[in-house]
């Protein structure tokens, strides 16, 4: 989605579409709308809506290019419906979510795109640095062309400005490291936040409560409006005045007017007002009650120390001090008075309740005094005022982080005794995403007059992703830290917590690590990546089955084969080897002859997000959904079968039977047929279920065969088993022998035996056809992946039916063409033909190296793990055939 801002004179137009995914824009439009009059419309914003039909271009990206034309279509439309008007646009800005922010920055690398339509994009939860879920190679192939296009056009593009905001850690469905704009950083022309760092609003959002929160809008109105030069009523084209004014709306904000200049000449009135010098260090002013009025304006003045008394810094903070302009530098004093000082406003931050500075005294050693104003004003609400020299060493305070792997058992604290108003607890290596703490922070005072508050803040210097939490004096708070992005390898800076706190107060600091925390922190980063080890652990369950086959003759239950081959040692070291290899240039020599994609995991290694022991991790994680999959599927083909055993009688299963029959080839040929002219995931949804049938009926004939068994004498063959009449007829005669036992008179074993029985069977055709059904079942477990994968397709194919039939592009037209050939061998398949199988050794050790090579290849890129569950499955047909 999208939304084309522009500028323009006189008559007041807002061209919205109502539907519920375009309320932030509606939510814009109606907020810019009242900006406008209460301006007097001197100018205002036009807003517009791009549907681009709720396509799933998230999952399926094939479209992408498409809704990239059409936004260049309806930009030029735009622009040319200003045509001939005074003062008509030039360019328009544009605020995408999601996806729509990816498309914004896609229109560049038209070859027909004007860069100068575009002054500024505005990007909310949009994952610039890659895909959440690389589903297919349309997706990944549009990313790398829009990434590599700004990274070597960096210079080209310098003008164009980008603020990209990121929801935090509310946001499940886009993490906020991925909404990071990729750049070479020589221009300053992007500027990447997260939600709970932006002034005024400080939370955290969801992927969709980003685009309408209240706060985001309010702040993204103001700075379009900052943003207009007022001599072309136009978005300004100087780029830095644009970042200027991003950074005042949504770093640090101050409350006086980004336009101004921030350190103005002022001139004093002298005598007319209060002077007060303050000869302290630490100065406190608390306002008359409500609604008092000054009768003169006061300055207080406080000196700047001299270089023996070693203080760094002043820091100053106020409570609803409504004046905007309140602290100044003075460059020329007489007598107590000021004469002409420097407005310094400007550096101020907003910080919840306070407004607060913190200034370098070195870096304004010029000026003779720092002047505080009270306005005389009327007082609607009773402020307070305090200020303190001090030194920030000795007020900065280091203290180690516990280890990950202590669970929350290993405590750090920390002890203040608070005599000022600000202080710093560093946490030393705290540098990595899978790291996170709970942090308890403990406030008690012994003697306070009226309500207090403090301000906590965990800040990250790398990035814009700072937390902030207000609590009252004395409390119990409890923050998490947590990373969204890895520090930089050429940092050294370190994450630590302000704690603008009460004075004369005592604070204690308790700092463990948080394992529900640390769990989702590696699902948040790691989590996507859990399917290419589940099936990685299905494969591995296969090649031991394949292996048991040809050693013993036999096939291993799914569980029991699980448990001896998922062993992640037989995996990651050799991924992690031929990591370590390519740094060598004759390895990467080798790498390239043989035309080997990138491993996975040096994509990871850029983003600061790999490590070996979560590899590991991941592994038993997919090997114990795995097990847990393995026997719900296992318990639910038992239900499904009873259930068929009840509509359908069933059948023997027989040894030899025709791989490849007419009515089989009949199917396949329908499938490729359906293939060709819709979509290649409906062929794998039809074909799935007709072999998910297959499987039932295939159980249920198994366990009938095995109630045969069982009903018969306990020997090798039982040619003369009795039926039920014969039965009856032995019993109306009195006969003492009973060659069928007891069990007839089982209500169970009675169905049983109208089963349609050959002449002869046997324990081996049971027990080959047992193997039958284990190797099917894990061909099943196989081919649910293989659906979850082309889902995706599925759905955008059947949302666009009415406007065609056929998915173009389809991911999945090949892998499906070469897996319904597949199947139609696989369905008629038996483990007697495998086992005389010339390929079956070889099929078997093959499934370890496939494994290996998925981890390798397929970790970020899930659209390759179907080629490989492909290309296994048609090795096992192979074996079916020779």
């Amino acid at each position: 989605m999208g939304c084309v801002v522009r500028v323009r004179r006189k008559q007041v137009q807002h061209d919205l579409h109502v539907r519920v995914p375009r309320i932030s824009f509606r939510s814009l439009g109606s907020v810019a709308l009242r900006k406008a009059e209460n301006i007097h419309n001197k100018f205002h914003f036009d807003f517009y809506s791009i549907d681009f039909n709720e396509e799933l271009v998230a999952l399926y990206g094939g479209s992408l290019e498409k809704q990239t034309e059409f936004v260049h279509a309806c930009i030029k439309v735009i622009l040319k419906s200003y045509k001939g008007q005074k003062g008509a646009p030039s360019n328009v800005a544009i605020v995408g979510h999601s996806m729509g922010g990816i498309v914004a920055r896609a229109l560049f690398t038209l070859p027909n795109f004007k860069s100068t339509l575009i002054s500024l994009i505005i990007t909310q939860a949009t994952p610039h640095v890659a895909p959440v879920l690389i589903l297919d190679s349309y997706l990944i192939d549009f990313y790398t062309t829009v990434n590599n296009h700004w990274i070597l056009n960096e210079e080209t593009l310098r003008n164009i400005t980008i603020l990209s905001m990121g929801g935090g850690f509310r946001d499940y469905q886009v993490r906020s490291g991925l909404t990071i704009v990729p750049s070479l950083g020589l221009y300053n022309n992007t500027l990447n936040v997260v939600t709970s760092a932006v002034p005024r609003a400080w939370v955290s959002t969801d992927h969709l409560c980003i685009v309408w929160c209240k706060e985001l809008v309010l702040a993204t109105v103001r700075a379009f409006f900052d943003l207009v030069d007022h001599n072309t009523n136009q978005i300004t084209m100087d780029l830095k005045k644009i970042m200027t004014v991003l950074h005042h709306h949504f770093v640090t904000y101050s409350e006086k007017d980004s336009e101004d200049n921030p350190e103005t000449s002022v001139s004093f009135p002298g005598s007319a007002a209060t002077w007060s010098e303050i000869n302290t260090y630490e100065w406190t002013y608390n306002s008359p009650q409500f609604s008092a009025r000054l009768p003169k304006a006061s300055y207080f003045i406080l000196p700047l120390p001299s270089e023996e008394e070693l203080y760094s810094n002043l820091y100053c903070r106020t409570t609803n001090l409504e004046s905007s302009d309140w602290i100044y530098g003075c460059t020329l004093i007489n007598q107590s008075v000021c004469q002409e000082g420097i407005d310094l406003t400007g550096e101020a931050e907003l910080l919840k309740m306070y407004k607060i500075v913190n200034f370098n005294v070195e870096k304004y050693s010029s000026f003779s005094h720092f002047v505080i104003h009270v306005s005389k004003a009327r007082v609607n609400k009773q402020f307070r005022m305090e200020c303190e020299y001090l030194t920030v060493k000795s007020r900065t305070m280091s203290t180690p982080i516990t280890n990950v792997l202590s669970f929350g058992a290993t405590v750090h604290r920390v002890l203040i005794n608070s005599t000022g108003l600000i202080h710093y607890v560093q946490l030393q290596d705290f540098n990595e995403i899978y790291q996170a703490f709970e942090i308890h922070v403990e406030s008690q005072c012994q003697s306070l007059h009226g309500k207090r508050a403090d301000v906590y803040r965990f800040h990250v210097p790398w990035s814009h992703e700072d937390s902030v939490v207000t609590t009252s004096v004395p409390s119990s708070t409890v923050i998490y830290a947590k990373l969204h992005r890895a520090r930089p390898e050429n940092d050294s800076s370190v994450p630590e917590l302000q704690l603008h706190t009460t004075r004369n107060c005592q604070y204690e600091i308790t700092i463990r690590t948080s394992f529900c925390q640390v769990l989702g922190q590696l699902f948040r980063f790691h989590g996507v990546y859990l399917p290419t080890y589940v099936v990685a652990n299905i494969l591995l369950v296969f090649g031991r089955q394949l292996i048991h086959l040809h050693n013993e003759g036999n096939c291993l239950d799914f569980t029991i084969a699980l448990h001896a081959a998922a062993k992640p040692y037989k995996v990651i070291p050799f991924v992690n080897l031929a990591a370590f290899l390519l740094r060598y240039e004759w390895f990467q020599d080798v790498w390239s002859i043989l035309m080997l994609p990138e491993i996975d995991i040096l994509i990871l290694n850029e983003q600061g997000i790999s490590s070996s022991a979560i590899s590991i991790l991941l592994f038993v994680f997919g090997t114990a959904i795995v097990h847990w999959s393995g026997i719900f599927f296992s318990l639910l083909l038992k239900q499904l079968s009873s259930l068929w055993s009840l509509f359908q009688r069933p059948s023997v299963v027989k040894k030899e039977n025709g791989l490849i029959s007419l009515q089989s080839s009949c199917v396949v040929i329908f499938f490729i047929i359906i293939i060709w002219t819709t979509c290649g995931a409906v062929a794998l949804i039809f074909g799935y279920f007709l072999y998910l049938l297959k499987v039932i009926s295939l159980q249920a004939s198994v366990q009938a065969m095995k109630g045969i068994l069982n009903l018969a004498p306990r020997v090798e063959t039982v040619e003369n088993i009795p039926t039920s009449s014969s039965v009856k007829e032995e019993e109306g005669e009195g006969e003492e022998e009973d060659t069928s036992g007891t069990a007839s008179d089982s209500p169970e074993e009675s169905d049983q035996l109208n089963l349609e029985c050959p002449n002869w069977l046997s324990l081996s055709d049971v027990d080959d056809a047992v193997d039958t059904l284990k190797i099917y079942i894990t061909i099943l477990h196989l081919l649910n992946w293989m659906m979850l994968f082309s889902a995706p397709s599925f759905i955008y194919w059947l949302k666009n039916l009415r406007y065609a039939r056929r998915l173009n592009p389809d991911p999945c037209d090949i892998v499906a063409t070469i897996l319904v050939l597949t199947m139609g061998i696989l369905i008629n398949s038996h483990s007697t033909s495998v086992k005389r199988s010339k390929l079956l050794k070889y099929t078997a050790r093959i499934q370890l190296i496939l494994v290996i090579a998925m981890a390798a290849f397929g970790l970020v890129h899930l659209y390759r793990i179907p080629y490989f569950i492909t290309f296994s499955l048609a090795l096992y047909a192979l074996c079916c055939l020779i």
